[in-house]
């Protein structure tokens, strides 16, 4: 879960759809791994340990570009980058929670509803324009949502916010990322996003470290191997081909996510999930559509 977005450069968007798809394969299997090892030791340490291996991975990634760290580092607006480095490293805590509570199949169903927060969001936060038509997408996604929280149905869970909360603070997250675009590289906020990140994790999550068991360990280094992986592909898919293109495969992942799910962690599909998240999806695809056509005409 919880990925980057960076510019684009376009040119080969077959390749791209096959790195995105790449893409949502790992991070799925990342959200995998982050729900074992989270059922069995503190959240904020296993993803301190992840981020230590993300950000070694930022650093490396950096000093090969021209300039090297120094120009990674360069930015003329470090409060917003801090910021939003903050809120991702914040949102992956809460995310990693989500599944050890819900598993990942609702967990996933919920977070899918973010590409709509986003498109209602861009108003206020970037002063971009939405249409009655996107609006309407929006609202028909929420209902998606309500479908798969069933807030009128028996005893309410609270835990059920949760993985919306997160989709709320990824999708301002990647609202800010926008932002600093307009004046900063998409290296200088990978870069802020890793070094901000490993440093705000490592003050919380050292005062809950936890001896880890030797088959853990080789859980943990999967874990940050997919992390590096996925951001690698992701990075690579961008290069290749504009974000619109290949953003509707995205959606990919809560299938991965939901396989993974089922198979692995005995979770069930219930049937107001299924429905609810084929809503969402369905709004979500909408929405990224007109965002493609605004931008073409």
């Amino acid at each position: 879960m919880a990925q980057t977005p960076y510019v684009q450069q376009a040119s080969n968007t077959r390749l791209g759809i096959w790195l995105m798809v790449a893409t949502t394969l790992v991070f799925a299997l990342q959200d995998g791994i982050s729900r074992h090892l989270a059922s069995e030791y503190n959240v904020l340490m296993v993803v301190m340990i992840r981020y230590w291996f993300f950000a070694l991975f930022v650093m490396t990634v950096a000093a090969r570009k021209a300039g090297g760290l120094r120009a990674a580092a360069a930015t003329s607006q470090p409060l917003v980058q801090s910021f939003r480095a903050l809120l991702l490293v914040a949102e992956i805590c809460i995310a990693i929670w989500g599944f050890t509570i819900l598993g990942l199949v609702e967990s996933h169903a919920v977070f899918a509803c973010y590409p709509l927060l986003i498109a209602a969001l861009s108003g206020p936060v970037l002063g971009e324009a939405v249409g009655w038509r996107r609006w309407a997408a929006i609202g028909v996604g929420f209902v998606g949502v309500i479908i798969i929280l069933e807030p009128g149905f028996g005893v309410f869970q609270p835990a059920a916010i949760i993985p919306l909360i997160s989709a709320l603070m990824f999708a301002l997250y990647g609202l800010l990322t926008r932002y600093v675009a307009r004046r900063d590289s998409a290296a200088t906020s990978f870069f802020w996003t890793g070094t901000v990140g490993v440093v705000a994790m490592t003050a919380v999550g050292i005062w809950f470290w936890q001896p880890m068991l030797p088959g853990d360990w080789l859980w943990m280094g999967l874990l940050c191997l997919t992390g590096a992986l996925g951001h690698w592909l992701l990075i690579k898919c961008y290069e290749v081909a504009e974000a619109s293109a290949v953003q509707p495969f995205a959606y990919l992942q809560l299938v991965f996510a939901s396989i993974l799910g089922v198979f692995a962690f005995g979770e069930v599909i219930r049937t107001n999930v299924a429905i609810g998240t084929v809503i969402i999806v369905m709004a979500g695809l909408f929405t990224l559509w007109r965002e493609r056509q605004a931008k073409a005409g």
